[in-house]
């Protein structure tokens, strides 16, 4: 009963500059902007669940994001990429049966394993045929945010993020003398710090050579928030004792703890890494 009024009566119009569009009546769907949008497509969408476990696929659902993952043998990796095209068939058919559209374009396909084991197909494993479409194996992916590799190092997401963060820090180089303390530190965490700390629980165990980039990030955050030069002294006073920054290594084990804390205590509800 509550869908049902929430659904009812309702009626969309765009207002801009000034204008006012006519009225629609929404016969189906839901208001654009609806906080019931996604939770109403996940339902929507709940018997693709199905579908791919015959097939004996494994799937991550994301809203209009279905990730399918595959485990196989290196010698059986045709056989695993036909099931897989099977799969993904029968799940285009269904899509078009429900007013849905399986986006080729934006699909993507990867195969991973050890540097060894990749090492040993040739280059980057057997593309999959879906109709007039082929969809060739890459290198690497993007998973929410984070980018993994073939060989599932995190060397090319901490690159991206190394570069992302000294672009913006050298934006913001050029109006630190424009802003205060308080303003500039502010700054450097929504464009930069918040980039090394999101999801940096994946380079728990990680060598040191990789979390040492991200430490030169750190580092240089610290000295446009601080105002110092390059070979001024005293930077790792100001990152620990001013700004209260834990170094890379030390963000990664800290967040690795809070994840355990609340994964024992039972707080693990909607926990982020």
């Amino acid at each position: 009963m509550w869908f049902r009024s929430y659904l009812s009566g309702r009626t969309y119009r765009v207002v801009y500059a000034g204008g006012t569009s006519s009225v629609v009546y929404i016969v189906c769907s839901v208001p654009q902007g609806s906080v019931l949008g996604p939770v109403l497509f996940v339902l929507y969408v709940a018997d693709l669940a199905d579908i791919i476990n015959r097939h004996g696929v494994t799937l991550h659902l994301f809203a209009d994001d279905t990730q399918l993952y595959l485990h196989c043998c290196r010698e059986d990796i045709t056989t695993a990429a036909t099931r897989l095209k099977e799969c993904i068939v029968d799940v285009g058919r269904w899509m078009s049966a429900n007013r849905l559209t399986l986006n080729t374009d934006k699909t993507e396909l990867r195969w991973t394993g050890s540097r060894h084991s990749i090492s040993q197909l040739h280059g980057h494993g057997p593309s999959i045929q879906l109709g007039a479409d082929t969809v060739s194996a890459c290198d690497h992916v993007r998973l929410l945010g984070v980018i993994i590799s073939a060989d599932l190092s995190l060397d090319r997401h901490v690159s991206v993020v190394n570069s992302a963060s000294f672009y913006w820090l050298r934006q913001l180089r050029r109006v630190r003398q424009s802003l205060d303390d308080e303003s500039a530190a502010i700054l450097v965490h929504t464009f930069v710090t918040s980039r090394v700390g999101y999801c940096n629980l994946l380079l728990a165990g990680a060598p040191k050579s990789v979390t040492d980039k991200l430490q030169r990030v750190m580092n240089a955050a610290v000295r446009v928030v601080s105002g110092t030069k390059k070979y001024d002294r005293s930077l790792t006073h100001l990152l620990h004792s001013e700004l209260h920054w834990l170094d890379v290594a030390d963000r990664v084990t800290y967040k690795l703890g809070v994840t355990v804390y609340k994964c024992l205590h039972s707080q693990a509800t909607g926990l982020s890494v």
